[in-house]
């Protein structure tokens, strides 16, 4: 493990705790009542709560299913429909004013609206999900499959390769450097669809935990819950580096 490494490493855990002294600092100060910022320790009981009672396992599951099934829907939607973009201006022109204005219009202003049309059950979660994730993913495939050498593609016409062989042995390996960057930023943003449709409508659910401690004051519960929102990002994300790590492994060893 080189110095840099080691240095990272040890410096994150530091930060937190670091967080965590600031946060005991003002709760010991008195700024705020106890009910409106609990201290540290009141969080990590309230967490060890409901790790015992199974309560964050079962809400935890109902937004990991929304959030995978949203990611999936909107990743494989915008992979097809940007290389289809990148390969066609004519398309570029007919659809990108109607694919900017939907990413223009705030997805928790069309999210009750996408309740009321398919019930406030998964199906609703999951289209949120992948609304939110679609745009980044869109933009980033475009961007993958555009960057890809000129030259690259004439040697492949020149092999007189089929369209098929082209995308599997030139464009996406080519465009999986940016196709996997758009997909960290697309897993963490699924999360966040997740949450807001539940908080149109839900009854299980870690957005729906957030807002049901809110309505009476539970803010231990609600921190509890948002931090269980942020770890599931951080392990989608962590995930995913993973993912880039293995796929683009030949990389590092064309460097070496």
């Amino acid at each position: 493990m080189t110095h840099h490494r080691f240095s990272r490493l040890l410096l994150t855990p530091l930060v937190g705790l670091g967080l965590i002294a600031v946060w005991e600092l003002v709760y010991r100060a008195g700024l705020y009542p106890p009910f409106l910022l609990p201290s540290p320790g009141d969080v990590a009981a309230k967490l060890a709560a409901i790790v015992a009672n199974g309560t964050l396992w079962t809400h935890t599951l109902t937004t990991l299913q929304a959030v995978l099934l949203g990611l999936l829907v909107g990743a494989s939607a915008a992979l097809a429909l940007g290389y289809l973009i990148a390969r066609s201006p004519t398309l570029e022109r007919l659809l990108t004013p109607y694919l900017v204005a939907l990413q223009a219009v705030p997805i928790v202003a069309i999210a009750p609206l996408l309740v009321i049309w398919f019930g406030p059950d998964l199906t609703s979660k999951v289209i949120i999900c992948a609304l939110i994730v679609f745009f980044p993913m869109l933009v980033n495939t475009i961007v993958g499959v555009r960057g890809v050498a000129p030259e690259l593609r004439d040697l492949m016409r020149s092999l007189e390769a089929s369209r098929w062989q082209t995308l599997r042995y030139l464009e996406a390996p080519a465009a999986l450097p940016v196709l996997l960057a758009g997909l960290k930023v697309s897993a963490t943003l699924s999360v966040i669809g997740a949450v807001v449709g539940e908080f149109v409508s839900a009854k299980a659910g870690l957005g729906f935990l957030v807002n049901s401690s809110r309505g009476v004051f539970d803010t231990a519960l609600m921190i509890a819950a948002v931090l269980a929102l942020a770890a599931l990002a951080l392990a989608l994300y962590g995930l995913v580096a993973l993912l880039e790590r293995w796929l683009l492994s030949w990389q590092r060893r064309g460097r070496s």
